[in-house]
Order: C-alpha cells, then sequence, then structure tokens
C-alpha cells in the first residue's frame, strides 16, 4: 500500500487543484491503483500459502479477505465514478456520454467493465442475507469468478493506466505484484494439493457409524507420515465417487495421524457430507492442506480445558491424541442436545482411564440464546457455572470448537472465570 501511495505521488498525484477535472481524475487514478492493489491482497490471503496460514489461522485469514475485499469494492467504485466525473470535467461531453465512451473506446475497458460486473456479483453475493440463501456448494462455484474478474481488469490498467506506463519502477511494481500473485495461486491452491494427492494415493479403507447422522471415514494411504499434518487441522476433501466430486468439502481430523491411517467424522448436514456415508472402500480421494492453527503447538504446558458442540467433537477427540502428557488432567465439556447425539462416547471412556480425562456431558435444550449451557446447567450467570464445573479454571488454558455464537458465549465465559485470551484457542469454520 506505501509503494501504491509512493508511485503514484511520484508520477505526479495530483498536479492541478484549479477545478474538478484534474482533482477528480487524479484521485480517481489513486482509488483505482488502491483497490487494484487490495484485490490482489485478497486473492493473496486466501492463496492457501503454507507459512501465511500457520502464522494466521484461515479463520483469520477469511475474515481480512471479506472486509479487503468491501473495501477494495468500494473503492473501484469511487474509482469509475472519479475518473468518469474528471474526464467529464475536463472536456465538453456530459457524464453519462463519458463514461459509455470511456467503455466502447478505451483499450481494455470492455474487458474491465466485464471484470467489474463479475466482481460486483460476487461481492453481492457476499453479504450474509445472500449468502444464506445459498448452499456452500453454489456459493463457493460463483466466488472463484473473482479470479476471472481479476484477470479481467488487468489489460485496461497495462494499456490506458497514466501510473503503469509512466515509470518503469510502477511497471516493475505491477508486473510484479500481478505475477507472484499468480505464481502463489497456481502453486499451492493447484501444484500443492495435485501433487500431494498423487503422492499420498488416499484410498477409502472403511466407513463406520458413530451415530444418528455421523460416519466415521477412515483413509489410508502411502506415506502419510510425510504429510505435515497436526491434530486440530483440517483437509479440504474431494472423494472420486462420481458427479460431484470436484466440490470440496473442509473436514477436520478425528483421531491423530498416524504413518499409514487418518479418520475424518462427518455429520449429514446436507448434499455434500450425505454422500460420504455412502462411500465405498477403495475410493480415491484428493485432498488440500492441511489448514489450520488449532493444534497442540499453541500449548503453554497448562492443563487443558476442552469445550465442544455438537460435530465439533471432532477436533477435540484429535486434539486429546496429541496433547499427552498434558492430556492428563484434561477436562472436555461436551455440549450435546440428547444422549443419543454424543459421538465417541467408548474412546472418551477409554481416555478417561487411560489419561484421566474428566468428560462432562452437557446434555439438554438451552434455556436462552446468549447462554452456551443446557437448562440443567444454567443458572443465570454462565461464569459461575463454569467455575462450579471446572473450579481450577483460570490456571488451564482452553481449546474451544462448536458454532460461532455459542464459541463467542463460551469465550465470554472464560474470561469473566479469569482465564486470559492468549489462553484460549478457537478457529471458526463458517463460511
Amino acid at each position: 500500500m506505501v509503494a501504491v501511495v509512493a508511485l503514484w505521488l511520484a508520477n505526479g498525484g495530483i498536479r492541478n487543484l484549479q477545478g474538478l477535472g484534474e482533482p477528480a481524475t487524479s484521485l480517481g487514478r489513486l482509488t483505482g491503483l488502491v483497490a487494484s492493489d487490495l484485490l490482489l491482497i485478497q486473492v493473496l490471503l486466501m492463496a492457501r500459502i503454507p507459512w501465511v496460514e500457520r502464522s494466521y489461522g484461515q479463520d483469520l485469514l477469511a475474515r481480512r479477505h471479506r472486509v479487503v475485499g468491501f473495501v477494495s469494492f468500494w473503492l473501484m467504485v469511487a474509482h469509475v465514478v472519479l475518473i468518469t466525473i474528471g474526464y467529464a470535467q475536463s472536456g465538453t461531453a456530459g457524464v453519462w456520454w463519458e463514461g459509455w465512451s470511456l467503455v466502447v473506446t478505451y483499450p481494455g475497458m470492455l474487458l474491465a467493465a466485464a471484470g467489474t460486473i463479475l466482481l460486483v456479483l460476487v461481492v453481492f453475493l457476499s453479504i450474509r442475507a445472500a449468502r444464506r440463501r445459498l448452499r456452500y456448494e453454489t456459493w463457493h462455484l460463483l466466488h472463484l469468478y473473482a479470479y476471472l474478474g481479476v484477470g479481467l481488469a488487468l489489460p485496461h490498467q497495462i494499456w490506458t493506466g497514466a501510473d503503469f506506463g509512466a515509470s518503469a519502477a510502477a511497471r516493475l511494481f505491477w508486473w510484479g505484484l500481478y505475477g507472484v500473485t499468480a505464481v502463489m495461486v497456481l502453486a499451492f491452491r493447484v501444484g500443492l494439493p495435485v501433487w500431494r494427492s498423487a503422492y499420498h494415493r488416499l484410498r477409502v479403507d472403511s466407513v463406520v457409524a458413530e451415530g444418528p447422522g455421523v460416519v466415521s471415514v477412515y483413509l489410508r494411504g502411502h506415506r502419510l507420515d510425510r504429510l505435515p499434518v497436526r491434530a486440530g487441522q483440517f483437509f479440504l476433501w474431494r472423494f472420486l465417487d462420481g458427479p460431484g466430486w470436484s466440490r470440496a468439502h473442509p473436514y477436520t481430523l478425528s483421531a491423530g495421524p498416524s504413518t499409514d491411517l487418518l479418520r475424518i467424522t462427518v455429520k449429514d448436514l446436507g448434499d455434500g457430507s450425505r454422500r460420504v456415508r455412502d462411500l465405498r472402500p477403495g475410493t480415491r480421494v484428493l485432498l488440500e492442506g492441511p489448514y489450520g492453527v488449532l493444534t497442540a503447538a499453541r500449548s503453554s504446558g497448562r492443563r487443558p480445558l476442552l469445550v465442544a458442540a455438537g460435530v465439533g467433537i471432532t477436533t477435540m477427540r484429535a486434539l486429546l491424541d496429541d496433547l499427552a502428557p498434558a492430556a492428563a488432567g484434561a477436562t472436555l465439556l461436551y455440549r450435546i442436545r440428547t444422549h443419543a447425539e454424543a459421538v465417541f462416547r467408548t474412546e472418551l471412556d477409554d481416555l478417561a482411564r487411560r489419561y484421566q480425562v474428566r468428560v462432562v456431558y452437557l446434555e439438554g435444550s438451552r434455556p436462552r440464546h446468549d447462554s452456551w449451557l443446557p437448562t440443567r446447567y444454567s443458572r443465570g450467570d454462565d461464569a459461575a457455572t463454569l467455575r462450579w464445573l471446572v473450579p481450577d479454571v483460570a490456571d488451564r488454558e482452553a481449546y474451544l470448537c462448536g458454532p460461532p455464537p455459542w464459541m463467542a458465549a463460551v469465550r465470554a465465559s472464560l474470561r469473566e472465570a479469569g482465564m486470559a485470551d492468549d489462553l484460549i484457542h478457537a478457529e471458526e469454520f463458517a463460511w
């Protein structure tokens, strides 16, 4: 961002403050340059660059991607409006005619207009109200049009951008930024997943029912000890079982990885997850990842408090494998609506015996929307109940996994109970 503004200033900035035409055109150039820069940063944030993922976690990257995208969009709108006004003021044509003339007569502008329409579509579908009406698979497919929009915007910047052609430094900067972005996307969104899938040759070994609508998939492959994954991380999975295989689904490991076996546990929440229960042994699997930072690498050595809701138990179950010996003396608070919903009950009982893990099943409906506890435990003060359930809560560190609003309520109770923010580890997987 600093480089973009510096290059704009070096190439003249606002040369003439008299009248409206020159200031509008110059500010239009600046907003266009900043919008382009943010657009490329937005792509880089979700390029699955391993060291970036490990530093921030995909949930934080996704939130920043969203914010940067909306800022870039409105700056792009400002760019179009200011450039059109500036050119109209500098000439004799009206604003509407000047806008039409820019699109149909300037090199690359028709492509830029098409790219802008695609980006407007993506931004509109990213608004929460619109996103809730779409299946994840549909939204994800349409979201890929953003890449095409970015590509269509490039020619007009090269052919008509005053800042692009004004100096060798500007050309080097922009070509370098576009080039690095393209290489990162191709390398880490395409190349690395293809290589790992080909090398590890994962196949479905078996599918085991864990509870109502919940199944575990066991997968075997080649040299899984070389797969850089830890318990608590997730992959994007594609099962080559017929039509629809190209749509990836994020599933977390539900057991610590071993040298020849991986396990994921999936709840039937829609079309993609429903197909998992019908997978046959031998089905080939493509994977992308691993992603996520909710791992034992965050551990400070304190006794862990794990808090899970529903299918969030998959992450907590895997973490218990990787937290030993810190798992000794761990407490797991497992939020379920009914006894039948509890999965891994036998495994959790075994962990309780081997590592003295204390498991508390928080069963029942919630009395109010802002509480994370069921009715039988809720007494109006969630923090007080938490201290009753885990008397030494302030001396532990917590790992959370569940729906984002529920995790926010748990986090608030942990803070009120005396736990420091840096000892509360969580990662959101909502799209």
